[in-house]
């Protein structure tokens, strides 16, 4: 067998020192290399295996005509992503590292994005510290703090970038992981207050036979799950816990955008739905909650985070956004309705107990809700095992059994 070869995507106008060092650290490892020129200005400080002049060609644009630095970052991350795609397609890429600041961050995070999970996605970066959503997203890059600025061979830099490519040598050369027999993939979506339903409706789809994989409902979490959906990777969704959509309709924190609950649909995916922790809008710590907010009901489940009510106006119209995603679908799809409250704090006397709302929120699931669309009323808080159960045997059904 051929050795693994890792792609470097870096600048080497300005990095190329650098990367000349990761290559040969990475060589004398016993790992493949193949250097990708992402730089645009100055003259490349080291030979690239694949030329700036081959990235401009794939991108469709003109090397001269980018004289303004951002301008030259933009069109390298939308360049960057098919050629190291297409490295990976023909069996040339089993990981990818990358070393720089902001720039050639933005640009090397888009290429890994573009590979499948699993795929060694390391940066060494100077931007790995505070909000990183923008390099992350939802894919599983790993970012590692550049202590010092990229700029130079030192005792530190040195010693950082040596560790990354000790690191990526190490995972893309580590045997495949075994997992014993391949099981059907069902994807979960969980919160807090959702756990035991989640828990036992998880048990009960591992017992037919089934893997698991569990997402927290924390908006990267619902867009991690239905990348994976889309990507091919999911046969069927456990969609129990749908609270992003009352973050994005209100302005909570744990919004998953406005095409959350569309991407099983779109691909045909089987999905069972439920209405879990609809009732609340997600904020940080109680002062962090917005003045407009002030005589709403709030719940303080930790001193991170703060819960806010849902009120039948915006219940109603949850409602008809997830009975018009659900009716969409292109492939089956039920809809479990717990009569008896749907998070762990809007039971029977709970502080989000609110009957007017929860019969908003029936109504506008009735407004738009296809007749292509399974409703399943149980008279059943979510967290209630029969509940779970119920959820996981019909998934279960539409799957035509893992067994």
């Amino acid at each position: 067998m051929s050795p693994p070869t890792v792609v470097l995507v870096g600048t080497l106008d300005t990095k190329g020192d650098e990367y000349a060092f990761l290559r040969d650290r990475l060589q004398a490892a016993g790992v493949g290399t193949l250097l990708v020129d992402v730089g645009t200005q100055g003259v490349a400080r080291t030979p690239a295996d694949v030329p700036r002049e081959e990235m401009a060609a794939a991108g469709g644009f003109d090397l001269a005509d980018l004289t303004d630095r951002g301008a030259a970052v933009q069109a390298m991350c939308a360049a960057v992503p098919g050629v190291v795609r297409r490295l990976f397609d023909e069996g040339r890429c089993s990981g990818v590292l990358a070393a720089g600041g902001s720039g050639n961050t933005a640009i090397a995070t888009a290429a890994m994005r573009a590979l499948p999970v699993g795929v060694p996605k390391l940066v060494v970066s100077t931007m790995a510290s505070g909000d990183t959503a923008a390099y992350v997203d939802v894919s599983d890059v790993t970012l590692m703090p550049a202590v010092t600025d990229v700029a130079g061979l030192n005792s530190v830099s040195a010693r950082i970038l040596a560790n990354a490519a000790a690191a990526m040598a190490g995972m893309v050369s580590a045997p495949p992981v075994d997992l014993g027999e391949s099981r059907p993939v069902v994807a979960a979506t969980m919160f807090g207050v959702t756990t035991p339903a989640v828990t036992t409706a998880r048990e009960e789809l591992e017992r037919r036979g089934y893997e698991v994989l569990v997402f927290h409902a924390t908006g990267t979490g619902g867009r991690s799950m239905e990348s994976l959906v889309e990507s091919g990777f999911v046969t069927g969704v456990l969609d129990l816990t749908t609270t992003e959509l009352a973050d994005d309709l209100v302005g909570g924190v744990l919004s998953a955008g406005p095409h959350r609950l569309e991407a099983a649909g779109r691909v045909g995916v089987p999905q069972v739905v439920s209405l879990g922790a609809l009732d609340m809008v997600n904020f940080g710590p109680r002062e962090s909650v917005p003045a407009r907010f002030a005589d709403r009901t709030l719940y303080v489940h930790n001193p991170s985070i703060t819960l806010m009510r849902t009120t039948p106006e915006e219940c109603a119209e949850l409602g008809r956004r997830l009975g018009a995603k659900l009716s969409a679908a292109t492939g089956p799809v039920a809809l479990f309705v717990p009569l008896r409250g749907i998070s762990a704090i809007s039971g029977e006397d709970g502080p989000f107990a609110d009957p007017d709302a929860d019969a908003a929120l029936l109504a506008g699931l009735r407004e738009t809700l296809a007749p292509s669309v399974e409703v399943h009323e149980v008279d059943a808080h979510v967290n209630d095992p029969e509940f779970a159960v119920a959820m996981a045997a019909r998934l279960d059904e539409f799957l035509g059994g893992a067994r």
